[in-house]
């Protein structure tokens, strides 16, 4: 019995360390901070290396369900109706979008606007000025956004989105070292926050669905809306 449980025990040993992405995992899950926190961080965050990770902790945060299913459904309701008069693109006017119809809106409902204020709430400074539209994109099923920088001409130090209808992974990679990369998961309602380093340091870009995947397990990609807030360059 005793020889039995050694062997099993050297085999279970022996298959974690051939998936040297289950190691990573894991061994960020130890090496970060203590508490709740740290556990909820592993959930959302995966990267090629515990180096790159801690580069990007402090300037990244996913808050899962952000949002209750009837706030979707209201926010959907809202932003299908601009979108729904649009075709998808499948080209765009810098190369980062395949796939895609977008808008902006200014004027909310009374619940959108709620939401927000929910959102603007955690994700800026209080005396942060922000950009007024909120961007609305709209990705096809078949479609993915390419790695990029956001204009520094159009955006400050904070991106903050809401994702609806489909969970999807978010790939950031230093813009310096395309052989490193970090991996959000952005389940569906979720909230993602990308700031300072983050956002100016690192491209992000959204995974297409054959290559959706999060710690080796497959994340399928399903027409996804993001409803995005930005502050202005200072």
């Amino acid at each position: 019995m005793m020889a039995l449980l050694i062997r099993v025990s050297k085999q279970v040993q022996r298959k974690s360390f051939q998936n040297p992405l289950l190691y990573r995992l894991s061994s960020e899950c130890s090496a970060s901070r203590k508490g709740p926190e740290s556990k909820e961080e592993c959930k959302w965050m995966f990267g090629s290396s515990q180096d790159i990770l801690a580069v990007v902790r402090g300037h990244v945060e996913v808050r899962q369900n952000f949002i209750s299913e009837e706030e979707e459904n209201e926010l959907f309701k809202e932003v299908e109706t601009g979108l729904r008069k649009k075709r998808y693109e499948f080209d765009h006017w810098d190369d980062a979008i395949h796939g895609y119809r977008e808008t902006e809106r200014l004027q909310w409902g009374v619940t959108c606007e709620s939401i927000l204020r929910r959102v603007r709430a955690v994700a800026f400074p209080e005396d942060s000025p922000l950009l007024g539209p909120v961007h609305v994109l709209d990705l096809d099923k078949d479609g993915y956004i390419k790695p990029h920088i956001d204009s520094v001409k159009f955006c400050g130090s904070t991106i903050a989105g809401l994702s609806l209808l489909s969970d999807s992974v978010m790939r950031l990679t230093p813009e310096n070292k395309s052989t490193d990369w970090v991996d959000l998961l952005l389940s569906r309602r979720s909230l993602y926050i990308l700031r300072d380093d983050a956002r100016f340091k690192f491209t992000h870009g959204i995974l297409k669905d054959e290559e959706s995947f999060f710690s080796g397990q497959k994340v399928p990609r399903h027409r996804r809306i993001s409803v995005i807030c930005r502050n202005l360059p200072v």
